[in-house]
């Protein structure tokens, strides 16, 4: 039996009347609806007007009310690409990226979503050409955006809604995981950027840059936080911005993993006192880790002591930290002893790969010495490694100090992990490996999202431009990992996924629901793949 179903256009505010009719689907064992358009609402008299060829359904005269449609105005029809921008809109509303951003930005949302979804599908193209994209691609604008009102696009994100979506953001992360900490370096040509100074440019490259400092989920695998920061700031130096910012946005029982860049006392006393967990590498030339390692550097290479899936050796060792805070409206410094983990890790083939490097290191030093070619910043390895001495007759003699190198040999093969929570060796070193995941966001950034180079004039629209660039890697990291979870990447590069799913095509026409074109069983299997339900033929 055939029902009335009434719709609402959003666009134009028009109720339409479809005439559904319920049947069973045998393939999928379940009741499914076909619906009919048969004409528009009229608004006062709230009777149905024909608009197309057809019976009023209800209307026993309805037979002969039939009017022919008159010729649409092709502007009114569309014909676009819908499978991979559909796979985003899913992706957004699974993880909350469309509402959040709708909640910061409610108008320009649908823009940034438009173009995160451009610099994803159109990784080897400028900005300029999205209007050629968005001609022949359904995206949640609808619109063109020339690049001029991209510029004003950038320009209008602020820092207030940035922060913003990252606390909405933060909020749906999994409290219990591990947040990855990293920092990279971007290169700008631009003399008007503020922020941009000569540091040690993480891709050595001779170039003025900035930093990007980030957070990354461990086990979700997504970005939920980044900072800009000046070009010549040390790593140590972000941590303590970090956590003010961490307080700002309201996150509590918070687990960072860093490398050993960001290591310094100072850091962690202030993890200690913001009651935080943490897993960080240590140098090992610290004296307290050198006490530790002289204990356990013969007696580590034991059977028990080996563990097969990774290749190496490890012990833990439980040690107290010497906590101090200065505490100003008491004038003292109160000190105490806190409890810490000491995971410290023996492997052949890096003992090995660690002589190479030395030895590769010194050639360099001492060719440098006996040139005259020495360089300032080796000045601390030169009188650590060798002696000089010179005379008129024999000229320069540089001397290797054995007793140096011996002590460098010593530690060949050896790394150490701190942590004030994780208790198993095998347990920190794999939590801490997975943090190379930031790593390779960074790589994505810079690479398929085109920002190893800033191309924009003003730190307003650098800021903007920066922002719409995390997006768009959010939903690269979502398909990154479920193509590492579905075994893809043995059959597609991510951009031959895409095109795979952009050929499927919508149509939409005035009066009618959106209609889905062909969709393959492949195509199927990628949608479900990406734990993304199919878009079926009405939509």
């Amino acid at each position: 039996m055939a029902a009335i179903v009434y719709q609402t256009s959003k666009q134009t505010g028009i109720t339409y009347a479809y005439e559904s009719q319920s049947y069973w689907d045998k393939e999928k064992r379940q009741s499914r609806a076909r619906r009919k358009c048969i004409g528009r609402v009229d608004p006062e008299t709230k009777k149905i007007i024909p608009t197309r060829k057809g019976r009023v359904a209800g209307d026993p005269g309805g037979r002969d009310k039939v009017r022919k449609r008159g010729p649409v105005p092709i502007e009114n029809i569309s014909r676009s690409f819908y499978g991979a921008t559909y796979l985003f809109d899913a992706i957004g509303e699974n993880l909350g990226i469309t509402a959040d951003l709708k909640k910061c930005f409610p108008d320009t949302y649908k823009q940034i979503l438009s173009t995160a979804y451009y610099l994803i599908m159109e990784d080897k193209n400028p900005l300029s050409r999205f209007p050629k994209w968005a001609a022949t691609h359904k995206h949640p604008y609808g619109k063109s955006i020339p690049s001029q009102r991209s510029s004003e696009l950038f320009a209008s994100i602020s820092e207030d809604a940035r922060n913003r979506f990252f606390r909405l953001q933060g909020n749906r992360r999994i409290e219990k995981e591990y947040w990855a900490y990293d920092t990279t370096s971007i290169s700008s040509y631009s003399r008007c950027l503020k922020q941009v100074r000569y540091g040690m440019n993480k891709d050595h490259e001779p170039l003025p840059q900035i930093n990007l400092a980030m957070l990354f989920g461990e086990e979700s695998n997504l970005p939920f936080y980044y900072r800009k920061l000046a070009g010549n700031i040390p790593d140590v130096k972000t941590v303590r911005n970090l956590l003010a910012d961490m307080d700002v946005f309201g996150y509590d029982k918070i687990k960072l993993v860093m490398d050993r860049g960001f290591y310094s006392e100072a850091n962690i006393n202030d993890f200690y006192h913001h009651h935080l967990k943490f897993l960080i590498a240590a140098k090992k030339s610290l004296r307290f880790v050198t006490n530790e390692l002289d204990g356990v550097r013969d007696s580590i290479r034991t059977w028990t002591n080996y563990h097969q899936k990774h290749d190496l050796y490890a012990v833990t060792a439980k040690i107290d930290w010497d906590y101090s805070r200065e505490r100003p409206y008491k004038g003292n410094i109160l000190k105490e002893k806190r409890r810490m983990y000491m995971h410290i890790y023996f492997n052949s083939e890096r003992a090995l790969e660690d002589e190479k490097n030395f030895n590769a290191l010194l050639c360099r030093l001492q060719e440098e010495l006996e040139n005259g070619t020495t360089l300032p910043e080796h000045d601390r390895l030169y009188t650590k490694y060798f002696d000089v001495t010179t005379t008129p007759v024999r000229g320069t003699k540089v001397t290797a100090r054995e007793d140096a190198l011996a002590e460098a040999r010593k530690n060949y093969g050896f790394f150490v992990l701190l942590s004030n929570e994780v208790k198993e060796a095998i347990a920190a070193l794999e939590i801490y490996r997975n943090k190379d995941l930031v790593e390779k966001a960074f790589g994505n950034l810079k690479e398929r999202l085109k920002f190893n180079r800033t191309a924009v004039s003003s730190d307003q629209s650098l800021d903007g431009k920066l922002f719409v660039e995390f997006i768009a890697l959010i939903y690269l990291s979502y398909l990154k990992k479920k193509m590492q979870d579905g075994n893809l990447f043995k059959k597609y590069t991510m951009h031959e996924l895409l095109d795979e799913l952009d050929i499927i095509e919508c149509f939409e026409h005035p009066g009618y629901e959106r209609r889905i074109g062909e969709v393959t069983k492949k195509q199927i299997e990628l949608y479900e793949a990406m734990v993304i339900a199919p878009p079926t033929s009405l939509h």
